[in-house]
């Protein structure tokens, strides 16, 4: 998996060959400045360990808010819940006052990036790849309200975790594109072509990216969205905080991905196999 300079000549083909042949492409030199990213986590880290993030529990219909271990996803395929609790967050939804502004700035530069991204996927996407899209991918996600940024928060590990439980169980990505500052701890692994499980280049600075099904079901299969997870950590490790946060592109609601599904068809579906949405 290469790791590559945003500000490279050659930045945009040499990314897109990495989506392709990973499902995951590594930027570093990117517009979104770390700092804004540690002051993030330091924020959001305070909230998930203060006592009122009860009263931003989520909203079964709209999905803002926050989601406790007690109710978070269960992979597909799987039987345990993942080992974490998260916060969704939308431009349009539930949002603490204190944290509001910060995270709704990170929320603006990473979709404007994002853009850019989808621009770079279509460019370097083969002719009869790039015929399937119903519009242009940047096109897909302009004044959508379906975007989705996760504060995701991994606790300390206790030692009493359900038997095979681990904090991200092997999973794809429901979306377009998901944008990941790398975490404040290691622990996020992508499946091989060969079975094998490789660890993603996570120095703190870069920028994570993978494709999600919504991509490969819009591209034909062309873009592969790969399965991957986060291990728990060992030794004096299990005793850190792991914050995380993604952000989900997701089209506008009645964008068509292909002849069988739209946006909002096709996240129904994932989200009930989810057992999150009924």
């Amino acid at each position: 998996m290469q790791v590559v300079d945003y500000l490279s000549e050659n930045a945009g083909q040499e990314f897109v060959a990495s989506l392709r042949e990973t499902g995951f492409g590594v930027l570093r030199n990117h517009p979104i400045k770390q700092e804004l990213v540690e002051s993030i986590y330091q924020n959001w880290q305070q909230f998930f360990l203060a006592g009122n993030k009860e009263d931003f529990a989520f909203d079964p219909e709209k999905q803002d808010g926050f989601f406790s271990s007690e109710i978070s996803e269960t992979a597909k395929g799987h039987k345990q819940k993942d080992i974490k609790e998260y916060y969704h967050i939308y431009p349009w939804g539930r949002i603490p006052e204190e944290l509001k502004t910060e995270i709704l700035h990170y929320y603006q530069l990473a979709s404007e990036l994002a853009k850019e991204l989808l621009n770079w996927v279509e460019q370097y996407s083969p002719a009869e790849v790039a015929k399937l899209y119903s519009e242009p991918l940047s096109n897909m996600i302009m004044d959508t309200p379906n975007t989705l940024l996760r504060v995701l928060h991994y606790p300390p590990l206790s030692g009493d975790e359900e038997m095979g439980a681990i904090r991200a169980a092997a999973h794809e990505d429901i979306n377009l594109l998901t944008i990941l500052p790398a975490a404040n701890e290691p622990g996020l692994q992508v499946q091989l072509k060969s079975g094998e499980w490789q660890d993603v280049p996570s120095d703190f600075g870069n920028l994570i990216i993978n494709i999600g099904d919504m991509l490969q079901e819009a591209s034909g299969g062309y873009f592969p969205s790969t399965s991957h997870r986060v291990i728990n950590p060992e030794g004096s490790d299990a005793s850190k905080s792991r914050i995380s946060l993604p952000l989900f592109l997701h089209p506008r609601s009645e964008v068509k991905l292909s002849e069988r599904h739209t946006q909002h068809s096709y996240l129904l579906e994932r989200l009930r196999e989810l057992g999150v949405k009924v």
